[in-house]
């Protein structure tokens, strides 16, 4: 388990500066850190989906698309783009590449590792552990992550918001890639092999 006090060191901002399937796919076990939201939780990450930016039909910034909603995703590499689908549930998204490449990596999934009575009383007493975080709405609101948080600098230490490392990696053969969930009007690109995921439990 992750010591609360004594959090592992936030990824820096080059770790978001690169392709994004290569920055999906290495989100994998990394630690989710809420510390602002009524009481610290701590997430393993254990499945994301990435989205190409301008070339890809399933992404918000597809053909160059540009609007208030996606700036984030026009800027730096390494902040948080959250957006709101069917204007209840938000979603937490990382942004990757660099400035005027506006591709994102889409946060689906984790274990709770800190926080569970936080999570717990955020989602519900009845639903079950394995139900508390594993899709992107249940993951935002078991974090109060809100459309207040686009933007936030997931690099910078003291953020309410940041990815940690502390050495925990899933072998090759532990990890899934198949296609992203819900973009069926994206026509070839829904079949994309973008969705990593894990199913192996770890402690850290």
């Amino acid at each position: 388990m992750v010591e609360l006090m004594n959090y592992p060191p936030t990824l820096a901002r080059d770790f978001y500066q690169r392709t994004t399937e290569h920055v999906a796919r290495e989100l994998l076990g990394k630690l989710l850190v809420r510390t602002d939201a009524g009481g610290d939780v701590v997430l393993r990450l254990t499945e994301v989906e990435a989205y190409l930016g301008i070339d890809d039909p399933a992404c918000h910034t597809y053909g160059g698309r540009r609007t208030p909603r996606t700036e984030t995703m026009w800027g730096e590499a390494g902040h948080a783009y959250v957006y709101l689908v069917y204007g209840i549930h938000c979603c937490l998204n990382v942004v990757t590449v660099g400035p005027e490449r506006p591709e994102a990596v889409l946060i689906r999934a984790g274990m709770v590792e800190e926080g569970l009575e936080y999570v717990r009383a955020r989602r519900g007493a009845r639903v079950g552990e394995r139900s508390l975080t594993d899709g992107p709405g249940k993951l935002c609101q078991a974090l109060a992550i809100t459309r207040s948080d686009d933007g936030a600098d997931l690099c910078a230490p003291d953020s309410a918001l940041r990815i940690c490392d502390d050495g925990v990696e899933f072998a090759e053969d532990q990890v899934q890639k198949n296609p992203r969930v819900g973009v069926d009007y994206a026509g070839e690109a829904a079949s994309w092999p973008l969705r990593f995921a894990v199913s192996v439990k770890t402690s850290g």
